[in-house]
């Protein structure tokens, strides 16, 4: 690479297109069921970006607390320091000017903000990687979620195992708790299930 390359700070720009503010981002969305290993996914992305020596930030929802405050945990306890947020728009305050890449974690979490603010950031020249369900425990699609997987540039769909009869699984079966949609839980409270397993509420 270039000496050009190199930006002042010692970072250097993300790859396929050379960064900067001006343009150049784009925005990649993984998504799946409970147990596919989204936020691993995620996690591995950004470590590559850190690797590359590029500037990465890593924020989740403030409802988020079930492994840690301060990182994105996945269900293997792989995890990476993050900043909980109560808002979407709070990750536009804490981004930083040279800031290169952008994970969100739990993006089903976030409030319809959550698209602008992604939007933002790519238009800024950012690349914003993004994890989360694509489906609610009723099997219908998160809003936030359907909405990014139309707008990114890249769209990921991982498959988890049926905890039933092992067939590729795209749903998450909520054992307990109530009807509210968005309801924090991991083994405890769902489990991965394929179409034919998968009993709607």
């Amino acid at each position: 690479m270039s000496k050009k390359a190199v930006l002042r700070n010692g970072h250097r720009p993300a790859a396929p297109v050379s960064w900067s503010h001006a343009g150049g981002g784009w925005i990649e969305i993984v998504v799946g069921s409970m147990f596919s290993g989204k936020t691993q996914e995620l996690i591995r992305r950004l470590r590559l970006s850190q690797i590359a020596r590029q500037k990465v930030q890593v924020f989740n929802s403030a409802l988020d607390v079930r492994y840690a405050k301060d990182h994105i945990v996945s269900h293997d306890l792989v995890k990476t320091p993050s900043i909980a947020v109560a808002k979407a728009k709070d990750i536009l305050s804490r981004i930083d000017g040279d800031t290169q890449v952008v994970g969100i974690d739990e993006v089903q979490f976030f409030d319809a903000d959550i698209i602008a603010v992604c939007e933002k950031l790519a238009d800024e020249g950012r690349r914003v990687i993004v994890a989360g369900l694509d489906q609610d425990f009723r099997g219908e699609p998160f809003e936030t979620t359907a909405r990014l997987m139309a707008l990114s540039e890249f769209v990921t769909k991982n498959l988890a195992i049926c905890m039933l009869c092992g067939n590729p699984a795209n749903r998450s079966q909520r054992l307990s708790g109530g009807k509210k949609v968005v309801e924090v839980g991991a083994a405890d409270k769902y489990e991965a299930r394929c179409r034919r397993c998968f009993k709607r509420s």
